[in-house]
């Protein structure tokens, strides 16, 4: 893709914030299953850079008055809406109470990538960027990406319909970012799925809705969204939430964990906080979190949790890769009850159900089983922006997406988590081969496990 540039998208660019995103990947352990994914979000964010260029340039074709001071703060926004990343930081994020700081102490790094983006754009070179090149400022590139957070920012310049808009052209159901890491993540995965549909028509298609202040797509645009729609789907579903995917995902999770709450939460060398690794690059953060894990359990040997807290780690980015297995799953369709009970629960929740469900396991198989071993991953708390974008028709009515047509329909009115986003649980390699050896039905007794383990929590809450 041809990344146009000028002088002062080239100086935000050749920041430390915007170059440190060269040293991320942007799918990050997705590349143990994909190994050609090790594209970085640096890479991602001029593509939706790129996109927000020719939306912009598209709509400049439509005739409308277009606010300057917004199009260069979305603009600045396209091209630093992930600047606040750090390795690995949507899982931890999904994590819920582990990535806050145990202090407000001043000096302190933000809880949130987003966080991280306003402090980047008042306090790093970006900031004498806007001052010296661009008419927007701090306040108004940050409503757009956090529009919630509009009535706070007492510098913004842009009214509530512009922050609206172009709010929704970056994060919406269609937008300028999905367009990119769609495709983007596909093509390096070397899979077909994010790359099936019409990008080009989409944008062509794109519209100014007529009733409220938001992105919309003409008619001529359906199809094309409905298989952008699908793609979206099918790339949650055997790539973003592949089962190995999730299985390396739910073992960093869970050393990250054992490390802050089990390991030096009981013997007190020192509190892992990772706020204090996110200008590392993914590199360093590896070699800090593996270092951590290794000293833990120099100093804890006797310590069940510190075996396991080194093992998961070793697991992950050792020389040899030993990821845990699947022992069962469950989805809306074929096993919604145990769905239902553990889909959005917090982190600690599943960790101390886990617990529960190592107890059962343990038993299953005649000898003890570390419970820092057996993972639940479940849909985290947060649930993905809906898919549903309005189509203006020819005669200028409004219809939703799901409302004309039935493939957006199924997942449009049926939460497109509950379909993508399974239960899974996930275990060293011979404790499912031992599980399987002697229950022929595991999967069931793993379904009767859990129920137990979920109501014994809620006894143990209650």
């Amino acid at each position: 893709m041809d990344v146009p540039m000028t002088q002062r998208v080239r100086r935000i660019v050749d920041t430390s914030p915007i170059r440190h995103l060269a040293a991320i990947s942007q799918l990050g352990l997705v590349s143990l299953v994909y190994p050609g994914a090790t594209h970085s979000r640096l890479e991602h964010s001029l593509g939706v850079y790129a996109n927000g260029l020719r939306l912009l340039d598209h709509l400049a074709s439509l005739d409308r008055p277009m606010n300057e001071v917004a199009q260069e703060a979305f603009l600045v926004a396209a091209l630093v809406h992930d600047a606040g990343h750090w390795p690995f930081c949507h899982p931890i994020e999904d994590m819920g109470d582990f990535s806050r700081r145990e202090t407000d102490s001043p000096g302190g790094s933000p809880i949130k990538h987003e966080d991280r983006v306003d402090s980047i754009l008042r306090h790093s070179e970006i900031a004498n960027c806007l001052d010296d090149d661009w008419s927007c400022n701090a306040d108004d590139v940050m409503s757009i990406l956090r529009p919630m957070s509009m009535n706070q920012r007492t510098g913004c310049q842009l009214s509530q319909s512009d922050v609206s808009f172009y709010a929704s052209c970056l994060s919406g159901p269609i937008d300028i970012d999905k367009l990119d890491y769609l495709q983007r993540d596909s093509l390096h995965a070397g899979v077909p799925y994010g790359r099936n549909f019409d990008a080009e028509r989409i944008v062509s298609s794109l519209c100014v809705h007529p009733l409220e202040p938001k992105l919309a797509i003409g008619e001529k645009g359906r199809t094309a969204a409905e298989m952008m729609v699908f793609g979206r789907y099918v790339m949650f579903s055997e790539v973003y939430w592949h089962h190995t995917v999730r299985a390396a995902t739910a073992m960093l999770q869970r050393t990250l964990f054992s490390l802050r709450y089990e390991i030096n939460a009981n013997s007190n060398p020192t509190t892992l906080d990772t706020s204090t690794w996110s200008n590392l690059s993914e590199a360093e953060w590896i070699k800090r979190l593996r270092e951590s894990a290794k000293r833990s359990f120099d100093s804890n040997a006797a310590s069940p949790s510190s075996n396991a807290c080194a093992q998961l780690a070793e697991g992950l980015f050792g020389s040899t890769r030993g990821l845990f297995k699947r022992a069962a799953e469950f989805n809306v369709e074929s096993g919604k009850e145990v769905h239902s009970m553990l889909a959005r629960r917090p982190y600690w929740w599943l960790v101390a159900c886990s617990r529960q469900l190592a107890q059962s396991i343990s038993r299953a198989i005649g000898r003890d089983v570390d419970p820092a071993l057996v993972l639940i991953d479940a849909p985290p708390v947060k649930l993905e922006v809906d898919i549903n974008i309005d189509v203006v028709g020819r005669n200028g009515d409004v219809m939703a997406l799901g409302d004309v047509s039935p493939v957006a329909s199924v997942l449009a009115n049926r939460q497109f988590d509950n379909h993508v986003k399974r239960v899974r649980v996930f275990v060293p390699e011979d404790v499912r081969n031992e599980l399987r050896r002697r229950d022929e039905n595991s999967h069931a007794s793993m379904q009767d496990w859990l129920i137990q383990a979920v109501n014994a929590m809620e006894d143990e809450i209650a």
